[in-house]
């Protein structure tokens, strides 16, 4: 199992990567042994892979990462870099390499700070590595202080280090950072290609793994999480009832709630399993005493974490929401292809009569001024307006139609 295995449907990706694994283990060599640069060499220090949620940007980068630091032996008789067995690969994959570093955050944005810092780590040569790879798999979260701190990094690199910027789109990162980066564009798998990943690395049942893979209309994570998590299925099942539930206004502000409830939920079981831990480790790391007081001077340390993790919470509560008016979209999306009597496939196989129901009493206008208002309620949240107002202005657009 090589590390391009992971990259579902994504085969000109991959021959790209694979092609410039190749030359960066050239350069390598020829720096060693001073042999002239090849000018056409298909490596380069920036990256930018971009596509859709659920298209593995992350995953094509971790693996492109992973190929960089390749020990295999095989290389020496002509195979090629990123066997997935060797030292080099294993750990990159998993994140335990010293010259791979993968930023990921749960904040709502990555700050001058992070970034400064991430700046001086790529100024530094490997220590065991052949390259100093820097992945940011959140790159359009920087704000525009982050972003400038990161441009002269990418604009002047260090010579053994590489950038991996990943980003839904292109509009995502600074024009002028993305004009330094080459640009990988990952497009959403097929349905097909998901249910096969569940069923052969995952071991999820073929019917689950089908129907999971159909539901999240090819994002891996989601479909993962869908087969293999009773919980994921029970908030898709409720949300999915929302349409049905509109009927007058106090259905309207029941179902927001609802809504809000779920995501809150969903929020505060994600943050309890990392909380305590990170609170526990940081008081023994300051010296304190399990029952006892924090030796003086640690508040600051403590208040700190506490903004951190009140933060994430907030940002993973957001994401929660967002996936479930992902979801709605889709089930317009399907209603609307009812009416419309199109070939497109049916993702929410499982609810069809509901999806009959409401294709049979609406039109394929209301349709449309439904998922409109399931769009809008995301982009109020995305100017911070407040997640119930939001919700509740969409449930109330849904019920008029």
């Amino acid at each position: 199992m090589t590390v391009w295995d992971d990259l579902v449907g994504q085969d000109r990706v991959r021959e790209q990567l694979a092609a410039a694994a190749e030359d960066a283990d050239a350069l390598v060599t020829a720096v060693s042994d001073g042999t002239p640069l090849d000018q056409g060499s298909k490596m380069t220090h920036a990256w930018l892979f971009t596509g859709p949620p659920g298209s593995g940007r992350s995953t094509a980068a971790r693996a492109f990462a992973a190929a960089l630091q390749c020990t295999s032996p095989d290389r020496a008789l002509g195979g090629a870099p990123g066997c997935g067995f060797c030292d080099g690969c294993h750990t990159s994959l998993i994140g335990t390499h010293a010259d791979v570093e993968v930023i990921r955050t749960d904040l709502l944005s990555i700050g001058v700070k992070e970034t400064r810092d991430l700046v001086r780590r790529a100024q530094l040569s490997p220590a065991v590595g052949r390259w100093q790879v820097i992945v940011l798999e959140d790159a359009d979260r920087l704000t525009e202080g982050a972003g400038n701190v990161l441009l002269k990094a990418v604009e002047e690199p260090a010579p053994r280090t590489v950038w991996m910027l990943c980003a839904p789109s292109l509009e995502d990162v600074l024009p002028t950072i993305r004009s330094r980066c080459r640009h990988l564009t990952l497009s959403t798998p097929s349905v097909e290609a998901v249910a096969d990943v569940l069923i052969r690395r995952d071991g999820v049942d073929p019917e689950r793994a089908h129907a999971a893979a159909r539901a999240t209309q090819g994002h891996i994570g989601r479909a993962r999480r869908l087969a293999t998590d009773e919980r994921a299925r029970a908030r898709r099942a409720a949300v999915l009832k929302v349409p049905l539930r509109v009927a007058d206004v106090g259905g309207c502000l029941k179902a927001a709630q609802e809504l809000i409830d779920t995501a809150t939920e969903d929020a505060k079981q994600m943050a309890d399993e990392v909380d305590a831990k990170e609170t526990e480790d940081l008081k023994a790391a300051l010296g304190g005493v399990a029952g006892g007081r924090m030796p003086r001077g640690t508040a600051g340390a403590m208040k700190e974490l506490e903004d951190k993790q009140k933060r994430r919470k907030t940002r993973t509560q957001r994401d929660s929401l967002d996936l479930a008016l992902t979801e709605l979209t889709g089930f317009y999306r399907d209603v609307l292809a009812l009416q419309l009597g199109s070939k497109l496939a049916i993702a929410n196989t499982d609810v069809q009569d509901s999806l009959d129901r409401l294709a049979e009493s609406s039109t394929p206008a209301q349709t449309l001024r439904r998922i409109e208002s399931v769009i809008a309620c995301r982009e109020a949240m995305d100017r911070n307006v407040a997640p119930l107002l939001a919700v509740e202005a969409m449930t109330m657009a849904l019920r008029a139609g």
